[in-house]
C-alpha cells in the first residue's frame, strides 16, 4: 500500500498546488494547464485578458470556442466572433470556429488530457472529468487571470466517493446515474465538494457516458466531478488518434474520502427531472401517458456519437409523432460527419427530425422554444423556469432513451417497452478532421484585433467605501439562479460585450423595474435566500449588477461560482449570522454600514443598521485574506493590476 495514500482528486491537486494547505475549507491556489472559453462568456474574458497587458497566454493550451451565440439576427454576434478569432490569433489561443461543436464535447474529443487541470468560463467545464481531468468552471475573469499565468484560487474541497457497482440495464443510461444522484443529494448537495467516481461499475461506462455524468455534476453545485483514467480512457484516446495523451490515473489503494455514496447501476430505472429544477426527480413510468409537445436532443450533456446513434436506431423506419416537434443539436462536427457517413443522419432526417447547428442552441434559449405552456422533454442539464425562452414552458430533463420514446409515442413513455435496445459500439476510430480549429500564429504582434461597435469598454469598480448607506433594491427567495439574475436567450446574449446595454436586463424576469430603480437610487443591496446564484458561470450576473451600483449581496448561502464572481467584481457576499436577519429586512429598507473596511480587515462580522426598524443585523463572511484584499480594492482586475497575486509561472 502507498504511504499516505491519496484519492485521485488530492493527487491532481497536489501536482498543481501553488499555494495553501490541502485542508478542507482552506483557500488553495492551483496551476492551470488548459483553459476554455465560449462566446457568451469569452468575449468579456478576452477583454479582461487584454487589460492585463500580457502579450501571450501562459497556459499549455487555451481554446476559444464559438458555440452559444451563433444565431446571427443582427451584426452583434458576427462582430464578436471576428473579435474572438482575431484576439485568439494575437495572444496564442486556438480558435474553434462556429459549427465545429460545443466546447465541452470538442474539448473531450480533441484536447482533454488525463491528469491536467482545466479552467473554463462555463459551469459545465467539469465535463472534462469524464476523461480524467480536474476540470473546473469559473467566471471569465478567473480564466483571464489563468491565461495570464496566474493561479486559480478555491477552497480545498471535500472529496465524495461515488461508488458504482453493477451494470446499467437496457434503456437505462448514464443520464439516469446523475439524475439519481440529484434525487438523493439535491442541487445544493455538492457545494464545496468534488464527486469522485469509483467501483466496478465504471468499467462498463464509456468516456462519453462518463462525461454525461460529470457534466451534470454542476447541477449538484459540485466544484467538479472526476473519473479515473483507465483502459476505457486509453481506448477512447486511441480512437481519437491521441494515444500519446493517455496517462493511467486512479486513487491509491487505501485512499480515504470525506463521504460515500453507493449506487447499484442495475437497480436504476429511466428517470426525469420535472419542472423547474434538475433535482425534482421522478421515474418516467409515473408520468406515462402525459402528452408531450416537443422533444429536444443534444446539448453538452447528451449529444455524443453514441447518444445520437441510439436515437437513430430506435427511430429508424418511424416518423415523429404528429403532435411532437423533434429537434436535434449534435455536439460536434465530428459526430455529424460520422452520422452522415454511416447513414444515420439520413435515417433521422427521414423521421421528420429537425436539425439545428452543432451548438448549445435550445439549451440556453437560443431558438427552438416550446409553445406556451408546452411540455418539452430535453436531454439537457437545466430546466429553470423561463430558461427555454417560453415563460410558462414545462421543461423535463431526461436521457436520449426517454426522449426518443416520447418522440415516437407523443406521450411520456417508458422506453423499456419499446423492445430490443439498440446496440451501439464505441468506434474503434473516430473521424479526425481539425480544420475547423485555427492554430494561432507563432507571433501575433502584427495581428489587428477587430472590435465591432457593440463592444464597449470594460467597466471597472472602485475601491470599497468605509461607509455605505443604500436601500435594499430586491429581496428574493431560495435557489435564485444566474438565469434569474442575468437572463440568457437570443434577445439578451448579443449584448454580452456591452455592459451598459445588457445591464438593462438584470433581474428582468423577477422585477422588470430593477435596473431603472438601481440607477435612480445610485446603487444598493440585494437580499437573497439559500443557494443564491446557482446555475451557470456567467459573470455578467455579477458584472452587470456591479455596473448598476450593487455593493453587497446578503444571502442565507451562495453557490460557489457566483460567490467567486461577486468577489471578483468587488461586490461583497455576506451571509446572515442567523435566519432572523433575513426576516428583518424588506425591499425598500435603507441600510447603513459604518466602518466597513476596518470590519473586513479585522474579522468576519459586519453589523448594519436598518433605518426603518432601527434594528441591527449581524452578517458574516468567510473571505480569505486574498479575497478581502480583492474586495477592498474593488475587484480582481484592480487587485491584479496593482500587483496582487504576483506569483506567475
Amino acid at each position: 500500500m502507498t504511504k499516505n495514500p491519496m484519492n485521485l482528486t488530492q493527487k491532481i491537486i497536489k501536482e498543481h498546488l501553488v499555494a495553501g494547505e490541502m485542508v478542507v475549507g482552506e483557500e488553495i491556489a492551483i496551476r492551470i494547464d488548459q483553459t476554455l472559453t465560449q462566446d457568451a462568456t469569452g468575449t468579456m474574458a478576452y477583454l479582461q485578458f487584454e487589460t492585463l497587458k500580457v502579450p501571450r497566454v501562459k497556459t499549455k493550451l487555451s481554446v476559444s470556442y464559438v458555440d452559444h451565440n451563433t444565431l446571427q439576427s443582427g451584426f452583434e454576434n458576427a462582430d464578436d466572433h471576428l473579435y474572438l478569432q482575431s484576439v485568439a490569433a494575437k495572444h496564442g489561443v486556438y480558435f474553434s470556429r462556429p459549427g465545429n461543436g460545443i466546447c465541452h464535447q470538442v474539448n473531450v474529443e480533441r484536447f482533454g488530457v488525463p491528469g491536467r487541470t482545466l479552467l473554463g468560463s462555463d459551469s459545465h467545464t467539469p465535463t472534462g472529468g469524464g476523461i480524467g481531468m480536474l476540470a473546473i468552471g469559473s467566471g471569465g475573469l478567473d480564466v483571464a487571470v489563468a491565461m495570464g499565468g496566474g493561479p486559480f484560487n478555491l477552497p480545498m474541497p471535500k472529496v465524495v466517493e461515488v461508488r458504482l457497482k453493477g451494470v446499467l440495464r437496457p434503456w437505462v443510461s448514464a443520464k439516469d446515474v446523475i439524475l439519481e444522484l440529484l434525487r438523493r443529494l439535491s442541487v445544493k448537495g455538492g457545494v464545496g465538494k468534488v464527486m469522485e467516481y469509483t467501483g466496478s461499475g465504471i468499467k462498463r461506462l464509456s468516456v462519453p457516458q462518463r462525461a454525461t455524468i460529470t457534466n451534470m455534476g454542476a447541477e449538484l453545485g459540485a466544484t467538479t466531478s472526476l473519473f479515473p483514467s483507465d483502459a476505457v480512457t486509453q481506448s477512447f484516446l486511441r480512437a481519437q488518434g491521441r494515444a500519446r495523451d493517455f496517462r493511467r490515473l486512479e486513487a491509491d489503494k487505501g485512499a480515504t474520502y470525506d463521504e460515500l455514496v453507493e449506487i447499484d447501476l442495475g437497480k436504476l430505472e429511466p428517470l426525469l427531472a420535472c419542472p423547474h429544477s434538475p433535482d425534482n426527480i421522478t421515474p418516467v413510468r409515473k408520468l406515462a401517458g402525459k402528452p408531450v409537445h416537443q422533444v429536444a436532443i443534444g446539448s453538452c450533456t447528451n449529444s455524443s456519437f453514441r447518444d445520437l446513434m441510439v436515437v437513430a436506431k430506435a427511430m429508424k423506419g418511424k416518423v415523429v409523432h404528429p403532435n411532437v416537434s423533434l429537434v436535434i443539436s449534435p455536439g460536434s462536427r465530428q459526430v455529424v460527419e460520422m452520422l452522415a457517413k454511416n447513414g444515420a443522419l439520413a435515417d433521422l432526417i427521414a423521421t421528420g427530425a429537425r436539425f439545428v447547428e452543432n451548438t448549445c442552441g435550445p439549451c440556453i434559449g437560443m431558438g427552438q422554444s416550446p409553445p406556451s405552456g408546452g411540455v418539452s422533454i430535453r436531454t439537457f442539464n437545466r430546466n429553470f423556469e423561463g430558461r427555454s425562452g417560453t415563460a410558462d414552458g414545462q421543461i423535463y430533463l431526461a436521457s436520449p432513451e426517454v426522449a426518443v420514446a416520447a418522440a415516437i409515442k407523443g406521450v411520456f413513455y417508458d422506453p423499456r417497452k419499446l423492445g430490443k435496445y439498440p446496440k451501439v459500439d464505441e468506434p474503434k476510430k473516430f473521424l479526425l478532421d481539425d480544420r475547423m480549429v485555427i492554430k494561432p500564429p507563432r507571433d501575433g504582434k502584427k495581428v489587428k484585433v477587430r472590435c465591432g461597435p457593440n463592444i464597449k469598454p470594460l467597466p471597472l469598480n472602485t475601491a470599497l467605501s468605509d461607509r455605505l448607506e443604500l436601500e435594499v433594491l430586491l429581496k428574493t427567495g431560495d435557489n435564485i439562479t444566474t438565469d434569474h439574475i442575468m437572463p440568457a436567450g437570443a434577445k439578451v446574449l448579443p449584448f454580452r460585450s456591452n455592459i451598459p446595454a445588457i445591464s438593462r436586463f438584470v433581474f428582468s424576469g423577477v422585477d422588470s423595474t430593477f435596473a431603472e430603480r438601481a440607477k435612480t437610487a445610485g446603487g444598493g443591496f440585494v437580499v437573497g435566500g439559500g443557494n443564491y446564484g446557482q446555475g451557470s458561470s456567467r459573470e455578467h450576473a455579477a458584472l452587470a449588477p456591479m455596473y448598476l451600483g450593487v455593493k453587497a449581496v446578503m444571502a442565507k448561502s451562495f453557490a460557489r461560482i457566483h460567490k467567486a464572481n461577486l468577489v471578483n467584481f468587488g461586490i461583497l457576499p455576506l451571509t446572515f449570522a442567523d435566519n432572523t436577519g433575513y426576516n428583518d429586512l424588506e425591499q425598500g429598507d435603507r441600510l447603513v454600514i459604518e466602518g466597513l473596511r476596518a470590519s473586513i480587515k479585522a474579522g468576519n462580522k459586519i453589523t448594519l443598521k436598518n433605518v426603518r426598524s432601527g434594528g441591527m443585523v449581524v452578517l458574516t463572511h468567510d473571505l480569505s485574506e486574498r479575497q478581502r484584499q480583492v474586495i477592498l480594492v474593488g475587484g480582481l482586475l484592480n487587485y491584479t493590476r496593482q500587483g496582487g497575486g504576483k506569483k506567475r509561472r
